[in-house]
């Protein structure tokens, strides 16, 4: 159960990750260049925005890094009831392997 919280919450983590790296625009213009072309005195100026939006990446990284660990650990293990597992070598029939007989040399001479 706890496994499949934690690939929903990666899922999820993943998907706002993308948004937050597409909405960012290498060259600086982004979405921060959609809120204040005047400057910090704007709301939320282009510094903020910038700074939010490096903040966020980072965080969701991390947790998306943190959320994968701890699912590793939450994965079923030692569970014997698996029935694809069990007995899958009945009824396989084995040969013995063929007897090897000796390789014998003889020496050629040859005409001199």
């Amino acid at each position: 159960m706890s496994y499949n919280l934690f690939l929903v919450l990666i899922l999820i983590v993943a998907v706002a990750l993308i948004l937050i790296v597409m909405v960012q625009n290498p060259k600086g213009g982004g979405l921060s260049s959609s809120f204040g072309g005047g400057g910090a005195q704007s709301m939320g100026g282009v510094q903020n925005t910038n700074n939010f939006l490096d903040r966020s990446t980072w965080t969701l990284a991390i947790s998306m890094f943190a959320l994968i660990l701890l699912a590793n650990f939450a994965i079923p293990r030692g569970n014997n009831n698996n029935p694809q597992l069990e007995n899958t070598l009945d009824g396989v029939n084995t040969t013995t392997p063929a007897t090897t007989t000796p390789i014998t040399t003889t020496e050629d001479k040859t005409n001199e």
